[in-house]
Order: C-alpha cells, then sequence, then structure tokens
C-alpha cells in the first residue's frame, strides 16, 4: 500500500517464493516488521471507498462513496462521488460492509474503507485509512457534512446526529501537481510567480501555495486540490473544466493541463475507466 510499495503481482506459482522474500525484505527495511500478507489479483478493477464516522457511544455510519479509480502508478490523479459505477444495491452492500468493519474494530472518528471492485459489482477489501483522506471534501460536498468537525466532535465525546444524507449533487476533485507531464510528470521544483486561483459558485480550492510560494527539491508533488460541486456528473464536468482553464499559476509546471484534457477524454466523460485507464489508454498532448 501507500502508492504500490510493497506489493508484487505473482501469476505464476512459480515466482512466490522469490515476490514472497523481495515483499519481506523490503518490509523489514521499511518498518522493521517483515510481516506481508497475500489476497486476491482483481484485474483492472475499480477502486472505490466508503467514507464512515464511528463516535464513541457505538453508532457508526457511513457516508456513501469516492471514486478513486484514476490513477497513475498507484497514485490517485482524480476523485469524485458518487461513483459512475455504483447502483442503490451496490451502495447499500459496500456501506453495510464498511460500517460493519468499523463496528468489528469498536472504531471511533472518520475514517475510509477502501475496496476493489470488479465488474461484476464483487469488492474485495483492501485496506482501512484510519484518518481523514486527501480527496475526503468530494464527500463534503455532495453530503453537506463537514468531516474536519465531525471528528473533532467525536473526540471531545459527542453522539453523531441523525444525518439525513441526500446525495443530490456531483462531486470531482483534481490533485493538481508541481509536474511536467509533458516529460512524463518530472517533477518542477522552483518559485510560484504568478498563482491566479479559480473561483465562482460551487467551486473550491485547498491548498497552502500562492504568489512567491518556492517549492523546494525536497517535496510533496501536490500543491493543490481543485474541488467542484454541481447538479449533475455532466454539468460537474463543464464546471471543472472551467476552473482549470481559470487557474493559472506560472513559474513552475503543473498537472492542470493533463486534467484539462482529461475532461474532454470521451471514456471519463462516459465513466468507463479502471485503475489502469490512465496508463493503458489516456494519452496527453503536450
Amino acid at each position: 500500500g501507500g502508492g504500490g510499495r510493497g506489493m508484487r503481482m505473482v501469476m505464476e506459482a512459480s515466482e512466490l517464493e522469490k515476490n514472497y522474500k523481495m515483499c519481506r525484505s523490503e518490509a523489514e527495511t521499511s518498518f522493521n516488521n517483515p510481516a506481508v500478507y497475500i489476497e486476491r489479483f482483481v484485474t483492472n478493477p475499480h477502486h472505490v471507498e466508503i467514507q464512515v464516522l464511528s463516535d464513541q457511544h457505538g453508532n457508526h455510519i457511513h457516508l456513501g462513496e469516492r471514486d478513486c479509480s484514476l490513477q497513475r502508478r498507484h497514485q490517485k490523479v482524480l476523485e469524485e462521488s458518487p461513483s459512475p459505477l455504483m447502483t442503490p444495491e451496490l451502495r447499500k452492500r459496500m456501506g453495510d460492509a464498511a460500517t460493519n468493519a468499523a463496528k468489528a474494530v469498536n472504531y471511533e472518528g472518520a475514517g475510509t474503507v477502501e475496496f476493489l471492485v470488479d465488474d461484476d459489482h464483487n469488492f474485495y477489501f483492501m485496506e482501512m485509512n484510519t484518518r481523514i483522506q486527501v480527496e475526503h471534501p468530494v464527500t463534503e460536498e455532495v453530503t453537506g457534512i463537514d468531516l474536519i468537525e465531525q471528528q473533532i466532535r467525536v473526540a471531545a465525546g459527542e453522539k453523531l446526529p441523525e444525518f439525513e444524507l441526500e446525495f443530490t449533487n456531483h462531486a470531482i476533485e483534481c490533485r493538481i501537481n508541481a509536474e511536467d507531464p509533458a516529460h512524463n510528470f518530472r517533477p518542477s521544483a522552483g518559485e510560484v510567480t504568478v498563482f491566479h486561483p479559480p473561483g465562482g459558485h460551487g467551486v473550491r480550492l485547498d491548498t497552502h501555495a500562492y504568489s512567491g510560494y518556492r517549492i523546494p527539491p525536497h517535496y510533496d508533488s501536490m500543491i493543490a486540490k481543485l474541488i467542484v460541486s454541481a447538479p449533475t456528473r455532466e454539468d460537474a464536468i463543464k464546471k471543472m473544466k472551467r476552473a482549470l482553464k481559470e487557474f493559472i499559476i506560472e513559474g513552475i509546471k503543473t498537472t492542470i493541463p493533463y486534467h484539462i484534457q482529461l475532461m474532454d477524454d470521451e471514456n471519463f466523460i462516459k465513466g468507463k475507466f479502471d485503475t489502469k485507464y490512465l496508463e493503458r489508454e489516456f494519452k496527453f498532448i503536450a
């Protein structure tokens, strides 16, 4: 996990021992713990996660799903809610599984239960992130619930309120990274000479960057999260494209042009993609 580190795909039994030893060695080096586990490999899955909230009084709820299938090298590129893959029946099954998992470990706070989903709507537990996720804003935008506030209230011992959940709009988040998509996403350090954020109704920007901000060579590549919400997925895509074109960052290279082209991608618009789609089919034109 953690962006794919420590994972090995084994297609033949003869490869198992070698890869098992490599995983143990990497785990020992990274965490001083050589323990590893084996799980089923799902071909071209969808990455769908369920947001849960649990208080100190045994109450556990879920706030719907986020689709994080658009990835590069196991790193999420774009997240959205609801998932284009989702049906009411699948959401209930996945939501029940997530809340049951939280209940089984007496979980408290905000957490995310991550699953891989195949084309037949079978889903497989991957991991639970016991923290606020980078992509939490899309859940906030579709539910109207402030996850940070709820996490603090739970920590203070308050009971979860009885939320009336209605998924009446669609939200998309693009991760804006200081990378050059024209040159294999080469890191782009340096000074941000111009930082002009987008605005308007249903547009949200979470960032620490500003004009004059200097990105050092030792850095996390994500410099902003651009989130939009609209009544429908089609409207959200249009709004995101407009916001991306308004978002001007100069002095460094960013992934803004990459996201602009992604908004026009036919398969993305149709919701037909999986975790390998960007690497397998989507081509950025510089």
